[in-house]
């Protein structure tokens, strides 16, 4: 699902951090694995589900857990941009709200569908520059940064929406069925999913300034000294999560038929659970887009499964909760094995 290039960089000529390359190639090979492991697990949690009810993988069934991930990869892509950066974004369970009902409003207007979804995926952008100059250029941690536009945006949201909601009697039916339309099991939302997974992923992988996302996560003072344009790369991994949260929201849109200002609420959480699930590293560094992209998959799926086997909806958020547990674990795991491995190497050359 991954490729090499894409969890280590090759550091750029000059860089101070060229020593890390083997101790980051031990922590590739460690996410690879967890990608394996996730598959493993949801290929298991599907077959269970089949085996208790043969109508589970049946051609709606599939459609409908697609149907289900799609928006949660969509906002799980942008997040790991974000975090392979060694930052967080906590805002975008409330930038996909706004951008929601952004859209939707232009679309119960009358409005053209292509630019409702333009002006949602711009008014993500718009609050992703945001919070990428104060984080980049204003030097903010980001967890301060991102919580307070997560209440800002939730707030400006409540103040535009109000007691307002838009229902699927006010959009235009051609939209909804988009939404719920496909090419046999696969519906377009996950086509779209899959479509921006790919092309951040081969961005991250196979360009230069793509790469430097993670030569800033891996050590930023490093890549600073190797010439590369710390700031600005954080501006960009901002903007691209911005984006797709906006993108997210246009297609909820399409998916439920349904917004009101409660929209994305609690969001962020299960996006965040989703990457670093996926084993997109929270230090930074380490991780694929496509291991986000399986993460919520993987999330969407056990929602789905446990009450396909008739087990307690209670249980949904604790499995959750310790799947976030473990991937932290495991990710602290990693970052140890690479800091010894780090110093056997700094002690062998002095």
């Amino acid at each position: 699902m991954s490729s090499t290039t894409s969890t280590t960089l090759a550091p750029p000529e000059g860089a101070a951090s060229a020593p890390d390359t083997a101790p980051r190639r031990l922590a590739a090979l460690i996410a690879r694995a967890r990608q394996a492991a996730i598959l493993a697990v949801l290929i298991l949690l599907l077959s269970a589900a089949e085996l208790d009810d043969h109508r589970f993988l049946s051609s709606q069934g599939i459609k409908d857990l697609l149907l289900d991930a799609a928006i949660l990869m969509l906002a799980a892509v942008g997040q790991a941009a974000v975090v392979i950066t060694r930052n967080v974004d906590l805002s975008v369970g409330s930038v996909l709200g706004i951008s929601a009902f952004a859209a939707g409003d232009l679309l119960a207007g009358g409005a053209d569908p292509a630019w409702a979804v333009a002006a949602a995926i711009l008014l993500g952008a718009g609050f992703g520059l945001v919070n990428g100059l104060l984080v980049g250029f204003g030097q903010v941690p980001a967890l301060v940064v991102t919580l307070g536009m997560l209440y800002v945006v939730r707030g400006i949201d409540s103040i535009w929406v109000g007691p307002r909601e838009i229902t699927s009697q006010r959009l235009p039916p051609g939209y909804t069925d988009f939404g719920h339309g496909g090419l046999g099991p696969v519906p377009y939302l996950a086509l779209i999913a899959v479509a921006a997974t790919i092309a951040v992923g081969y961005y991250l992988a196979h360009y230069r300034s793509g790469r430097e996302f993670y030569a800033i996560g891996s050590n930023a003072h490093a890549a600073r000294l190797a010439g590369i344009g710390v700031r600005k790369r954080i501006v960009a991994a901002y903007v691209l999560a911005g984006s797709l949260a906006g993108l997210a929201g246009a297609l909820y849109v399409a998916r439920f038929a349904y917004v009101d200002a409660t929209t994305g609420t609690g969001y962020e959480l299960t996006v965040v659970s989703a990457v670093v699930v996926g084993g997109v590293a929270m230090t930074g560094g380490v991780g694929t887009v496509y291991g986000a992209a399986l993460g919520a998959l993987l999330l969407t799926s056990i929602n789905s499964v446990l009450p396909a086997l008739n087990v307690s909806s209670v249980w949904e958020e604790a499995i959750d909760g310790f799947l976030l547990l473990l991937a932290i674990a495991a990710d602290r795991i990693v970052a140890g094995r690479v800091n010894t491995a780090l110093r056997k190497r700094s002690a062998r050359h002095g």
